[in-house]
């Protein structure tokens, strides 16, 4: 498949199987975490996978919003990211999060960021804090968000050049 393509067939997939993701795809969405780039080459993020299906669903309820389907999800990566490492922890957990998400999409596992950072939980509570409460972290570690992994259930629908709206470019002279 051609790069262009993968972007245009990677979608955010919220609706799951109860079909396991494999050791071996589990792997290769890991290793391109691992591989994608961070400022200066720090590589502060770190990788927590979820199997255990109650942690899915405690992490399911963190936010108020946008990350109930993780409860149903087959695991989830925790990107989490070393501020004593590197300042750039938000910049480098989001490039590391869509180099997994697109590997996802390219070895037919359907995935889902769940955005963690800033976010609140419907008590009001720091969702962030929360997620580090849960898989018991120091405060040190910041997390971006979250990976949720599946098969998916169903045909995913590619988007199309025609779903681009170009009227966001703009061409300064």
């Amino acid at each position: 498949m051609e790069f262009k393509d993968l972007l245009l067939k990677r979608r955010s997939v919220r609706k799951f199987t109860d079909e396991d993701v494999t050791k071996d795809q589990l792997n290769q969405i890991l290793r391109s975490g691992l591989l994608a780039p961070t400022s200066r080459n720090r590589k502060p993020c770190n990788f927590l996978v979820v199997s255990n299906k109650e942690t899915l669903k405690e992490l399911s309820e963190v936010k108020e919003h946008g990350s109930k389907f993780l409860a149903d999800a087959n695991k989830a990566i925790v990107v989490i990211a070393n501020t004593l490492v590197s300042d750039t922890w938000i910049e480098d957990s989001s490039i590391t999060l869509s180099f997994m998400h697109l590997m996802a999409a390219d070895i037919g596992v359907g995935s889902c960021w769940i955005q963690i950072h800033m976010r609140k939980s419907s008590d009001g509570e720091d969702a962030e804090k929360l997620v580090r409460d849960i898989v018991k972290i120091d405060d040190y570690f910041r997390i971006v968000g979250i990976l949720a992994l599946g098969i998916p259930d169903g045909d995913v629908k590619p988007h199309t050049l025609e779903d681009i709206d170009k009227t966001n470019i703009h061409f300064l002279v």
